[in-house]
């Protein structure tokens, strides 16, 4: 596939999808979000794990309101078309994947940027809920994540008011999982995709999946869900690996098998 609005790059065994529109700060059109659903297909095919970023100044800007306008109908039927859709991809990839954000997460763009695994962020980075400023609600997930990932009172805050929430605060209401220095940011986020695409595949994608479930499972649902995904995780040739590693005192070799 020709692609315009994201780039696709290949590092070690790292996937790199970059979201690319930086004149309109990456906002999300029907166009981005198709190819974006192309390349995790792409890139999914041969990474073994997964850098979700965006060229230029900022991660991404949210809904394109020249899209907005030209459905001011019903603003929500790119919701069922192609946002939720690709969300849910997101959530059952089958490999890890992190959110490398620099500058502006806003709106839809902040709540992609949360969905990440591991949410790596700038020190120059903020995320903002501003549905609440062009009278519209919280879409992508976003109430979903906040309500689960912070009180009540803060997910409220964030979403009713709209303000900005700088990475440093974003890391203190445990949002996110790094704030580093501009500079850092992609070096960083490299080092810690290695880490991921080094691991046990089968047992993170496992793992990662049992976590999202266990958001909306009593405590005896989630203990089936572990028994049966350690019953394929004993399975995988990762496995036996990681167990003789540590009986002959070594670094493990996974090889996503």
């Amino acid at each position: 596939m020709q692609y315009k609005k994201v780039l696709i790059e290949r590092t070690e065994r790292v996937g790199i999808i970059r979201l690319n529109d930086p004149d309109r700060l990456n906002a999300t059109t029907y166009e981005l979000l198709e190819e974006l659903d192309a390349a995790l297909t792409e890139v999914a095919m041969s990474a073994r794990a997964i850098i979700l970023t965006g060229v230029g100044r900022a991660f991404c800007a949210g809904g394109d309101l020249e899209s907005l306008k030209r459905n001011e109908s019903d603003v929500g039927t790119g919701l069922e078309s192609h946002v939720n859709p690709l969300l849910s991809r997101l959530r059952e990839l089958a490999i890890p994947w992190i959110t490398s954000v620099r500058g502006a997460a806003v709106g839809l763009g902040c709540a992609i940027a949360l969905a990440g695994d591991l949410v790596i962020a700038s020190e120059k980075a903020y995320f903002t809920q501003a549905f609440s400023r062009v009278g519209l609600v919280p879409d992508g997930g976003s109430t979903y994540l906040l309500t689960r990932g912070l009180s009540r009172a803060r997910a409220m805050e964030m979403m009713l008011l709209g303000d900005k929430i700088s990475a440093q605060k974003a890391l203190e209401w445990g949002l996110i999982n790094r704030v580093v220095p501009d500079e850092l940011l992609e070096e960083t986020s490299q080092e810690i995709a290695l880490r991921l695409a080094d691991g046990p595949t089968a047992a993170l994608r496992s793992t990662r999946r049992g976590i999202w479930r266990a958001l909306d499972s009593n405590w005896e649902t989630a203990l089936r869900a572990e028994r049966e995904a350690q019953r394929e995780a004993g399975l995988t040739a990762d496995f036996k690996e990681g167990l003789a590693s540590l009986l002959e005192k070594r670094a493990p070799r996974f090889t996503g098998s």
